[in-house]
């Protein structure tokens, strides 16, 4: 039996993966209950804004704004921030593969700034990765295939030599059609059997 092709870099997503989402669909739908908002208007305040407040176009503050009203910004700030929670069981996995020290483990993820920056240090999240591709730091978001290939231009990595995670389906695909390896997360075994299984260990 061949010897695996050991991979040199994990790339690793972190809403629906490690955390809970950080501002998705079922946040705002909690949010729109809270604050005493329509759903379907609370995502017409929102849609045209998410792209810009994910590649770092619009800060949180002026988006809250928009969304929320000015004398909402901080309890809809604290909102926000209280619904992130870790997924333990994928973060022990996180930590496992940190603990051998022989990748290269980059978050790439999409992310408003000041979220992203709360969630890191909340969560303690610099501890396992060495580089954060985030979509607020580099103004590109996935499924962009640019934003892989940037991130393979920065590790100066092949793309067959990197590992991919990530919970949603167009993420994947999109890794994959830039010669990714892949892995399409849905539980922790899951994630480190098939970690194990492309050579991860």
């Amino acid at each position: 039996m061949p010897e695996v092709n050991r991979p040199q870099t994990i790339f690793m997503d972190i809403g629906g993966v490690l955390l809970t989402n950080g501002w998705g669909h079922e946040s705002r739908t909690r949010a729109a209950a809270k604050f005493g908002i329509e759903p379907a208007e609370l995502e017409r305040r929102h849609a045209p804004l998410a792209k810009d407040l994910d590649t770092g176009r619009v800060v949180l503050d002026s988006y809250l704004e928009q969304v929320f009203g000015k004398e909402r910004i901080a309890q809809a700030k604290a909102f926000i921030q209280a619904e992130s929670e870790p997924y333990p069981e994928a973060l022990s996995v996180l930590a496992w593969v940190a603990s051998l020290q022989r990748y290269l483990v980059c978050a790439l993820n999409n992310e408003s700034a000041e979220l992203n920056a709360y969630r890191i240090d909340r969560f303690g999240l610099a501890r396992y990765f060495s580089l954060f591709f985030s979509s607020c730091y580099v103004g590109l978001a996935k499924p962009d295939p640019a934003i892989f290939n940037l991130a393979l231009n920065v590790t100066r990595r092949a793309p067959e030599d990197v590992v991919f995670v990530d919970d949603r389906p167009p993420n994947v695909e999109a890794a994959r059609k830039c010669g990714l390896r892949v892995i399409h997360y849905k539980t922790a075994p899951q994630l480190r059997a098939d970690l194990e299984a492309l050579g991860v260990g």
